[in-house]
């Protein structure tokens, strides 16, 4: 069975994007992005909201651009190689490989696809991480936390929940970002 991961880029002050929607600050270097490489072969299903979609959907021809590094390109092949699930009720086709267009957020759909899957999950887009952390879905969250206080944007969390956590795996990497990995609590699973 999958674990259902959130795992996002976040500043110290909790947020994916400042007020302006900018995240540059947070950006991986080589070092921090190989082990996001590394990280990604674990997951077989991105479940995207469609901004999310929108800006990861870069990632579908990277691979033709010149110049490319290359721990920029098997990223690349990381996320091409994994299926992708929209939810949209505006998209209307996607044009990339082994994606599809899902109207409705649906919990049960989603506990059935971990039940089934030999490999994980990932949740990314703070709006649908948070339909999934209130039906209680997620098992992990994976933050990547950049040296940078934006005060205010979009958050990481939503605010109206509770889960209990532990700490599983931390890292630091030498452009200040620490990636720390926490698992629900057994307690917070009821």
């Amino acid at each position: 069975m999958g674990k259902l991961v959130y795992s996002m880029i976040t500043s110290l002050d909790g947020y994916i994007s400042d007020r302006n929607g900018d995240f540059g600050w947070g950006g991986p270097e080589e070092e921090s992005h190989r082990f996001i490489n590394e990280h990604g072969r674990s997951i077989g299903t991105y479940l995207y909201g469609r901004r999310m979609y929108d800006t990861m959907a870069y990632w579908e021809t990277a691979h033709t651009l010149p110049g490319q590094e290359p721990f920029v390109l098997e990223w690349a092949r990381v996320w091409q190689a994994a299926d992708k699930i929209v939810y949209s009720t505006t998209l209307r086709e996607v044009t990339g490989e082994r994606t599809r267009v899902e109207r409705t957020f649906d919990p049960e759909a989603v506990r059935r696809l971990k039940a089934g899957s030999d490999l994980d999950i990932a949740v990314a887009g703070p709006h649908l991480a948070a339909q999934a952390i209130r039906a209680g879905l997620v098992d992990e969250y994976h933050l990547f936390v950049g040296p940078a206080i934006v005060g205010g944007g979009t958050a990481f969390f939503p605010g109206d929940v509770r889960v209990d956590l532990e700490l599983l795996d931390e890292r630091r990497f030498g452009n200040g970002v620490v990636h720390l990995r926490y698992g629900v609590t057994d307690a917070a699973r009821g």
